[in-house]
C-alpha cells in the first residue's frame, strides 16, 4: 500500500445535506472542522436524517467565515444562519444518546420545514468538546464526536467501490450500478490500496495526522439513496448482503477517531501504522 493516497475529503456542514469537497481540511478531536456541527431535529427532539427524509440529499449548506451557513434547496431562496449565541440550549436525541444544542434564528426553521412540508428545527453544537462522547463500547476516555452517527471521521477506499461495483453489475441489481462514493457520505476517500483492506487496518496515518480505527462502518438504508435526487434503490444493500455481511452486518468503510491534530489534504499519503492479525481478508465475508 505504499502508493495510497488520499484522493478526496468531505465535509457535511448539517447533517444529512449535501456533501462539500475540500482540499484540504483541519483535523479537530471530534471530526474534521465544520463536519456535521449542524443538524435537524423533530418537534420531539429526534435528529433528522435522510432515514427519514431522502430528499435533504439534494439540500446544501455552504460554509461561511465564522461558522455560519447558506443554505440551499429546489424551490427555495438562499437563506444565510449565523451561528446562534450559546445562550440557550434545547434537548436532542441523535440514535439514542441525549445531547444539548442551541437553536439556531426561527427563520432557518421555517426554511427547513418549508423545504421538507414538515416541522424542524435547525441546531448547532456549539462545544463538541464536551456535547456529545463517543459510543462508550468503542471509545477511549474522553473521546467526543460531532453530529456524525458515531464516530469523528469516516475513511473509504476506491478500490472497494470498484470491486463492490463489480459485483452489483454481477447481480440483479445490475441496473443500479455503477454507484457513485456519495452514496456513502465518507469524509476522506483513499486511492491505491487493495479491495477491502481497509477491513483490517487498526491504526493509520493520513499525512502527520494518526487516526485509530474504532470499527468497521455498518451501512443502512441512506446508501440506497440517489444523492442528487433524493431517489431510492435497493443497492449496495442488497449486494453487501450476499458479499460483505460481517458479524451480521452490511459493512463499507471505517469509522475512524483521531489521536493527533493537523490537517489534511488531498494527495496526502496514507500509511498503515497497524492492522489485524491475519492481515486483508482476515475477517469472514470477503
Amino acid at each position: 500500500m505504499g502508493n495510497a493516497a488520499v484522493q478526496s475529503i468531505h465535509v457535511h456542514p448539517v447533517k444529512a445535506f449535501r456533501a462539500v469537497s475540500l482540499e484540504e481540511a483541519l483535523v479537530e478531536p471530534w471530526g474534521l472542522a465544520g463536519d456535521r456541527r449542524w443538524a435537524l431535529i423533530d418537534d420531539g427532539g429526534k435528529v433528522v436524517t435522510q432515514r427519514e427524509q431522502p430528499h435533504l440529499a439534494s439540500a446544501a449548506a455552504e460554509p461561511l467565515a465564522g461558522g455560519g451557513l447558506r443554505l440551499s434547496a429546489p424551490g427555495r431562496a438562499p437563506l444565510t444562519v449565523q451561528v446562534p449565541l450559546p445562550a440557550e440550549t434545547v434537548p436532542m436525541t441523535v440514535f439514542g444518546t441525549k445531547v444539548e444544542a442551541v437553536p439556531a434564528a426561527a427563520a432557518a426553521h421555517a426554511w427547513c420545514s418549508a423545504y421538507l412540508g414538515t416541522g424542524v428545527r435547525l441546531v448547532h453544537m456549539d462545544d463538541p468538546a464536551t456535547r456529545r462522547p463517543v459510543d462508550p463500547a468503542y471509545a477511549l476516555p474522553g473521546e467526543t464526536v460531532s453530529f456524525a452517527d458515531g464516530y469523528p471521521v469516516l475513511v473509504t477506499t476506491v478500490a472497494s467501490l470498484d470491486a463492490l461495483n463489480s459485483l452489483i453489475t454481477e447481480g440483479p441489481g445490475a441496473a443500479e450500478g455503477p454507484l457513485p462514493m456519495n452514496r456513502f457520505r465518507p469524509n476522506v476517500v483513499v486511492a491505491g490500496t487493495e479491495p477491502w483492506a481497509e477491513d483490517d487496518w487498526t491504526r493509520i496515518a493520513v499525512g502527520e495526522v494518526v487516526f485509530r480505527v474504532a470499527r468497521p462502518c455498518a451501512r443502512c438504508v441512506v446508501t440506497t439513496t440517489d444523492q442528487t435526487t433524493g431517489v431510492r434503490g435497493r443497492e449496495p444493500l442488497q449486494t453487501l448482503g450476499r458479499h460483505h455481511r460481517i458479524a451480521g452486518k452490511l459493512l463499507f468503510g471505517q469509522c475512524l477517531v483521531p489521536l493527533s491534530p493537523g490537517t489534511i489534504a488531498v494527495g496526502d499519503p496514507v500509511r498503515v501504522l497497524d492492522r489485524a492479525v491475519g492481515g486483508p481478508g482476515a475477517a469472514d465475508g470477503h
